[in-house]
């Protein structure tokens, strides 16, 4: 019986390194009658769909989620910023593919409808309409004992390190969050009522369904830019780095204005000074320095503007760096400054970041709102009292993540809105009812949220079951203090009276309290079960692996679909673009596939217990133990040229692969030509990375993505 394997096609390192995979994993899985198709929901992919140019895959694995066959292998694709969305859409029209400029201020019917299918490409367009069914997110065994056996270093930490969180103590999404649970099924549309009267839709009618929870919330402009000015000065005062920390493509609206917001402030006597002259360039504070600097090229204003930023920069406090070498600040490009990515990077670096002259230096890590920077700030704390952590002997974290149905920040796009005047934005109900509203300024940013009854039962059934299969404790992060927790908490507290918890340890604690006994323990070599919302949960996933196996690329990410099947993620790509930058420059790639080897042994296991193909059992047994081996052995890529590369890690899977199918013994077929490929890929096992093989018939052909 054949059987389909939905494999996509992403972006950047992940797209390349793809060339040279996916015919190994086609050669493997043909021999149990398994087909590998690829879909391609890359950001050209998605720009092409959008506009007819091509198939709309990502559609196509939407619906493939509610169908109980599921079976997909998620790689990591770009959420774009609106920078990165240009220069894709740039580099498509150069191959010659007919697709219209993006336009910033859409002039006409035309230009808006166009601009409204960017818009749905733009950000996390992926996640929610993939992701239909909640996250177990761990690190594999192998990948642990790994990190254990080879250490990586965690900086050095003490009680004077000067680095610290800052956030807003009012004003901000968290404080103004408003959140109720919905008695029955009802529909809802967001307006906004102007001081005038004047009633604009903002949002047509949509449904609600019985139990679900609405959210409604407002960031206040003034009081932000008021923020920044402060941190500012406190950061000159106290000699540290000023850098920002946000997700402006997740939360693809919201916080590319918030980026915004630092770079006016920043330089808020340039933007001043040539106010006429950004608009006629239409230059956006939202799309960083970067654009900036590209649209002034050529302009005769050029030099003077350049020499302005110059003093701009000067006056200020000294600004973190994405690229020292290159002049790249945290204030250049909005997609740049990730902070997933980069707060665990920052503390792996004692607390560290990167000055202008390229060397580290401590930090204030501005996370303007409340929601989730708590978490930061308490590890920061932890770190500075208790010291680094080490790998050797540190515990490990795993995640079970709400994420389902586009649940909470996930699905707010739809339903987030810069205020154009002084009113109320309110959420209305079928009857005319008030459901929720805020009252809002010009310029604020107004957010709604969603969170569906179902997923939140699955969550919960989700990390109960993961708390009993590995016997370890379980802690949900949820905050009292904020509306929203406090209405999924009521939830938690019915639904798991639902389950078997006795000899379990589940407990439910504020985020802070949470991440202080989850570094406690993990300091001990005690493992905890993180349970969290969408958010926490990328944030905590790239955390806690950074810190316990160095990266967050070799996790594995199990989302069982509510409908039925699978869908596996294979591991963060927030190296990809520097790793492409190499590639361009030394023909040398260097991402690490063993997130999609990992992943593609459960999808083996789905396709061997939905359909019962032995063949396929066998297959998967057979590559967890090549995985062992490409761990055992270090046969990852390493970071410089003349070591092994990704295409030298593809080599050594086959070889492993198939020397595990000759070996086994539960099915002749699969075992009888595995010898001969073995002895063709190579005669005997290399001791070590010292050696690698200087001709590996393995080639990676690449093309723009």
């Amino acid at each position: 019986m054949n059987t389909k394997i939905y494999y996509t096609l992403t972006d950047e390192s992940p797209f390349l390194a793809t060339q040279s995979l996916l015919p190994i994993v086609r050669g493997f899985a043909k021999a149990a009658d398994i087909d590998v198709e690829t879909k391609n929901i890359s950001l050209p992919g998605r720009i092409l769909a959008a506009f007819g140019k091509a198939s709309d895959d990502l559609d196509f694995l939407g619906k493939l989620t509610l169908d109980p066959s599921a079976n997909i292998i998620k790689l990591p694709n770009i959420s774009a910023s609106v920078p990165q969305l240009k220069a894709a859409i740039a580099e498509l029209q150069k191959n010659g593919f007919d697709v219209p400029d993006y336009p910033d201020a859409p002039a006409n019917d035309e230009e808006k409808a166009i601009r409204a299918k960017y818009d749905k490409v733009k950000g996390s367009a992926v996640n929610p309409v993939l992701r239909q069914g909640n996250s177990d997110r761990r690190a594999p065994k192998a990948v642990k004992n790994y990190a254990r056996n080879n250490p990586h270093s965690n900086g050095v930490w003490n009680e004077s390190v000067k680095t610290h969180v800052s956030s807003m103590q009012a004003n901000d999404f968290y404080g103004n969050e408003k959140s109720i649970t919905l008695a029955k099924a009802d529909t809802f549309k967001i307006e906004f009522v102007a001081e005038d009267g004047s009633v604009t839709e903002l949002r047509a009618a949509k449904p609600l369904l019985e139990g679900e929870i609405l959210d409604a919330t407002v960031m206040r402009m003034a009081a932000l830019e008021k923020f920044i000015a402060e941190q500012m000065a406190d950061a000159k005062a106290k000699g540290v780095l000023f850098s920002v920390h946000l997700k402006a493509t997740m939360m693809k609206v919201s916080d590319p204005v918030l980026f915004g917001a630092f770079v006016r402030v920043f330089f808020k006597d340039v933007f001043v000074k040539y106010a006429d002259l950004f608009k006629e360039l239409g230059i956006d504070a939202n799309n960083g320095l970067g654009d900036l600097y590209k649209r002034l090229e050529g302009n005769a204003k050029e030099a003077e503007v350049k020499a302005a930023i110059d003093a701009a920069l000067a006056a200020g406090p000294d600004l973190a760096m994405v690229d020292s070498a290159k002049g790249i600040t945290n204030l250049h490009v909005p997609s740049d400054i990730i902070i997933d990515a980069s707060m665990p990077a920052m503390i792996r670096n004692s607390g560290c970041m990167w000055n202008k002259e390229g060397k580290l230096q401590e930090v204030k890590a501005c996370v303007p709102d409340r929601c989730y920077a708590g978490i930061y700030e308490a590890a920061i704390e932890f770190c500075k009292k208790n010291g680094a952590f080490d790998p050797k002997t540190m515990g490990t974290v795993p995640n079970v993540g709400l994420m389902a149905q586009g649940a909470e920040e996930y699905g707010s796009h739809d339903k987030t809105f810069i205020a154009k005047g002084k009113g109320i934005i309110r959420a209305v109900n079928a009857n005319g009812d008030v459901l929720l509203q805020q009252e809002v300024e010009a310029g604020d940013i107004y957010r709604m949220c969603q969170a569906k009854d179902a997923p939140i039962r699955d969550w919960v059934k989700l990390a109960v079951t993961r708390a009993r299969v590995s016997d370890t404790p379980a802690i949900f992060w949820l905050d009292p203090q904020r509306a929203h927790d406090r209405e999924i908490q009521k939830k938690v507290e019915v639904y798991l009276k639902d389950h078997d918890l006795n000899g379990l340890s589940i407990k439910i604690m504020s985020p802070k309290a949470a991440i202080v006994e989850t570094m406690t323990r993990a300091k001990a070599g005690l493992d905890t079960i993180s349970v969290t919302g969408n958010v926490m949960r990328d944030y905590l996933t790239d955390l806690f692996p950074i810190l316990e196996v160095g990266t967050s690329a070799k996790m594995l990410s199990i989302v069982p679909l509510m409908a039925g099947g699978g869908l596996f993620e294979t591991g963060a790509g927030g190296s990809a673009p520097k790793q492409v930058q190499q590639f361009l420059a030394e023909n040398y790639l260097r991402w690490d596939s063993l997130g999609e080897y990992f992943a593609l042994v459960p999808a083996f296991e789905q396709v061997a217990s939905t359909t019962g193909n032995t063949k396929a059992k066998v297959l998967a047994d057979t590559l967890d133990e090549a995985n062992g081996k490409i761990l055992e052995f270090n046969r990852t890529p390493a970071r410089k040229i003349g070591e092994l590369d990704n295409r030298g890690s593809h080599f050594y899977l086959a070889l492993y692969w198939s020397q595990a199918l000759a070996a086994q013994k539960e099915d002749a077929e699969l075992a009888a030509p595995s010898p001969k490929t073995s002895r063709r890929l190579s005669p005997r096992l290399p001791p070590s990375r010292a050696n690698p093989p200087t001709s590996v018939a393995i080639t990676c052909r690449s093309r723009n993505s």
